[in-house]
């Protein structure tokens, strides 16, 4: 059986070699070779002896996805579509920037959370990706990049778990994936810029926390139950009490002093007046579990929602996204606002679909949550 050796990080990968009858050192070797260099021809690996390169050659391959489709926007924004067979296709997204490089990587081919505002949602479920095929996005990408560029140093120095799928949903396949972004014989990432951005799986929230913590974003987009059922059907699972509580648990572990929450701004549905008020009690109240304090340590980012026919959702005015944020910075929020970057790509957030078919009959159930939801709320509202 031939291995592909994207699937290991570095334990892993020693394991491997130990079963070849080499030593560690050897498979530090290897991982440097492989990620650091971008080799995956095992005879062009000259710092390794030629009876490993022959063993490596029978045994093993360095396997990265075939490129379907690349597309590059006015803004610099590179969006490559990945084969990873039986008709699925995942997309990442390099978004370049005066002070970083960022990778915005996909964790599962489709999504099965649903979530209203979000087009990879409305695609549908197909699998999980393996390590391997999460790593080979970043692993191409680095590399393409550098001969792109012209470059010998490191290009994509920040990664976010944001692209289709729900990583913790995937954690197997994810926690390997991140060890070898962080590893000093990887790409050498600093915890703080690698993120896992999640719909709220709580009890996974807590496995990261233990296993593996990077910085953690996660997606929130409503102040209240009511309506963050039916913008994020997950919610139904882990109500905002369990959530919270669990980013509070999160927090000692993570690598900043804060998590940042994503908030999707739709217009007529989630960005009054009433539901930034709402938003800051919710955030400034919420009571920590064994003493008196209450409050979360967080910064929002608020993101404009890019529409696709299927929502039934308008994207907020530039105004009321900004009248927003003001309520949540005067209560003392750090809030952003976020860029929209590649988006004459469809490479902006929530515009990774790829060619994924519906498996989860999610057409269907986006009619039943339109159903259900609550009215709008009063308030201003724009149209742009």
């Amino acid at each position: 059986m031939v291995t592909n050796l994207l699937d290991f990080d570095l334990e892993g990968l020693v394991a491997f070699c130990e079963q070849l009858g080499e030593k560690r050192f050897r498979a530090t070797q290897l991982f440097r070779s492989i990620h650091q260099r971008g080799i995956s021809d095992f005879s062009l690996m000259s710092d390794l002896a030629k009876l490993l390169r022959e063993k490596l050659a029978k045994h093993a391959v360095v396997h990265a996805l075939p490129v379907v489709s690349m597309h590059e926007s006015a803004d610099g924004t590179i969006k490559w579509l990945f084969d990873v067979g039986h008709g699925d296709a995942v997309e990442a997204v390099f978004i370049p920037e005066s002070d970083r490089g960022t990778l915005c990587v996909s964790s599962q081919a489709g999504c099965a959370v649903g979530c209203r505002f979000c087009s990879t949602g409305h695609q549908g479920f197909s699998r999980n990706l393996s390590t391997a095929e999460i790593l080979a996005q970043l692993w191409y990408a680095e590399h393409f990049l550098r001969r792109h560029l012209g470059l010998d140093e490191r290009v994509i120095s920040n990664v976010v778990m944001m692209g289709m799928g729900e990583p913790l949903q995937n954690y197997d396949a994810l926690v390997p994936a991140l060890r070898v972004m962080l590893d000093d014989h990887g790409y050498g990432l600093s915890r703080r810029r690698v993120t896992v951005s999640t719909s709220g799986v709580v009890s996974m929230m807590d496995r990261l926390a233990a296993d593996c913590p990077v910085a953690l974003a996660v997606s929130l987009h409503a102040p209240c139950d009511a309506l963050r059922d039916s913008l994020v059907p997950l919610n139904r699972k882990y109500p905002l009490t369990e959530l919270l509580d669990a980013c509070l648990r999160y927090l000692p572990a993570a690598p900043r002093d804060f998590v940042t929450f994503e908030y999707c701004m739709l217009d007529g549905v989630n960005d009054s007046d009433l539901h930034a008020q709402e938003l800051i009690a919710l955030i400034r109240n919420h009571p920590h579990k064994g003493d008196k304090r209450k409050g979360i340590s967080c910064k929002f980012n608020l993101i404009p929602f890019n529409p696709f026919p299927a929502s039934g959702l308008l994207r907020s005015s530039t105004e009321r996204v900004m009248q927003f944020a003001k309520k949540l910075s005067d209560a003392g929020i750090v809030t952003t606002v976020r860029k929209t970057r590649g988006d004459d790509i469809d490479a902006a957030c929530g515009q990774l679909a790829g060619e994924v078919k519906d498996r989860t009959r999610v057409t269907h159930r986006i009619q039943l949550q339109r159903q259900t939801m609550p009215t709008k709320a009063t308030g201003p509202t724009h149209h742009e």
